[in-house]
C-alpha cells in the first residue's frame, strides 16, 4: 500500500525517512467527517501519531527507527521502521476483505482522523470506495464520564464474568442501546439483562412444554408470527433501531404468553414460534434454545412431588421442593404440569 501511494505522488519521504500521506493531493480528504483543510490550524496536532513531519498537517504511513522504538521495528524494502496505526488498520481490510466492502464500525472518537485517514490512504492506493456503510458508535459512560482506561472507569469482560456474570448478558447490554446512543455502563445494569436474558430463555422453555396437538386460532399466530417478523426487520433497516426492534419483540412475546395462558396454542403453533425465536436470535445472540436435561435422581424427586400433590401431601411437596431449590432448581406449577428451571 505504501509504495503504491509513493508511485502515485500521494505520499513523500521526510527528512528521517519516515513517509508521509500528503492530504492536500487526496481531494476527496474530510469527506466522511467534514473537516476541511483551510480550517485546520497550521501546526496543530491533527491525529496521535506525534511524528515529525514536512506538513503538520500530514500523518505518518511508516515511521523510520529511532533509538526510542527499542526492539519494535520491522526490516523491510521501506528501511528499518514500523508502520503508522492508520495504514495497518487499511492494509489488514484490503487483505480480508477487499479494496472494498459494506460496512466498517468504531468509535464515534476514531471518526476523525482516524477513518479519515484510512478513506484516504485505501482509496488512493485502490482508486475505489473502501466503505459504504460507516457506523460510528458512542461512548460507555460510567457515573457520567466516558468510561476509559486513563480514568481506570473501566470494566474488563474478565472481571465481569468472575462475577459471576454471563457473557449473553454482557452482551445484550450492549447491544440493547441504539448504536450511535451513549450508554450507562453499571453492574446494576448487567443485572438487569441477565433478568432479561432469562425472561427470554423460560419463554422458548414454555414453548417446548406445549403438546396439544391441534387448537382453534392456528390463523391468527400465523398472521402475528409474519407481522412480528416484518416489523423487526424494519426496525433495524432504521439505522439499526434495536431498540424498536427489541419493543416489537416484547410485544410479540406478551401476545403469545396470553395465548400461551388461554391455551390457545398447539404444538405446531409453539414450534413456528420457537423458529421465530431462533430468526431474532440470529442477530440478538442471547437466547439458550438447548433443552436441558437433569439427572434421573433430580427427575425422581420431581414425579415424587407431583405424586404428592396429587395426594394434596402439602408438607412433602414443599420439603421436595425446598431440597430441589437446594440443589439449584426451581419448579414452576402450571396448567399443563410442572416445569423446571436452573437457578
Amino acid at each position: 500500500l505504501i509504495k503504491k501511494l509513493l508511485k502515485k505522488g500521494l505520499a513523500y519521504k521526510g527528512e528521517d525517512n519516515s513517509i508521509y500521506f500528503s492530504i492536500k493531493k487526496f481531494k476527496d480528504y474530510g469527506k466522511l467527517s467534514g473537516f476541511k483543510l483551510d480550517e485546520l490550524k497550521s501546526g496543530a496536532r491533527v491525529c496521535q501519531d506525534e511524528y515529525e513531519k514536512e506538513n503538520p498537517r500530514d500523518f505518518a504511513l511508516w515511521k523510520a527507527y529511532s533509538a526510542e522504538d527499542g526492539k519494535v521495528f520491522w526490516e523491510t524494502e521501506l528501511g528499518k521502521g514500523r508502520p503508522g496505526w492508520h495504514i495497518e488498520c487499511s492494509a489488514m481490510s484490503i487483505k480480508y476483505l477487499g479494496n472494498s466492502f459494506d460496512i466498517h464500525t468504531g468509535g464515534i472518537d476514531n471518526k476523525f482522523p482516524h477513518h479519515e485517514n484510512e478513506i484516504a490512504q485505501s482509496e488512493g492506493a485502490t482508486g475505489k470506495k473502501f466503505v459504504n456503510y460507516w457506523l460510528h458508535c458512542s461512548h460507555l459512560i460510567v457515573n457520567g464520564e466516558k468510561m476509559s482506561k486513563s480514568l481506570g472507569n473501566f470494566y474488563t469482560l474478565r472481571d465481569l464474568i468472575s462475577k459471576s456474570f454471563s457473557p449473553k448478558a454482557i452482551r445484550f447490554v450492549l447491544l440493547s442501546t441504539h448504536y450511535r446512543s451513549e450508554l450507562n455502563f453499571s453492574e446494576k445494569t448487567v443485572q438487569e439483562a441477565e433478568k432479561k436474558v432469562e425472561k427470554f430463555n423460560e419463554f422458548v422453555s414454555k414453548l417446548n412444554e406445549i403438546k396439544k396437538e391441534k387448537i382453534k386460532g392456528e390463523k391468527e399466530i400465523d398472521s402475528f408470527i409474519s407481522s412480528a417478523k416484518e416489523n423487526f426487520i424494519k426496525a433495524l433497516d432504521d439505522d439499526l433501531n434495536i431498540s424498536l426492534a427489541l419493543t416489537f419483540l416484547n410485544d410479540f412475546m406478551k401476545h403469545v404468553n396470553k395465548l400461551i395462558d388461554e391455551e390457545k396454542l398447539s404444538k405446531q403453533d409453539s414450534e413456528k414460534v420457537v423458529s421465530l425465536m431462533k430468526e431474532f436470535d440470529s442477530v440478538l445472540g442471547v437466547m439458550d434454545f438447548k433443552e436441558e436435561k437433569l439427572g434421573k435422581d433430580l427427575m425422581d424427586l420431581i414425579e415424587e412431588r407431583e405424586q404428592a400433590r396429587k395426594e394434596k401431601n402439602w408438607k412433602k411437596s414443599d420439603e421436595i421442593r425446598d431440597k430441589l431449590k437446594s440443589n439449584g432448581i426451581e419448579l414452576i406449577d402450571s396448567k399443563d404440569g410442572v416445569r423446571w428451571k436452573k437457578i
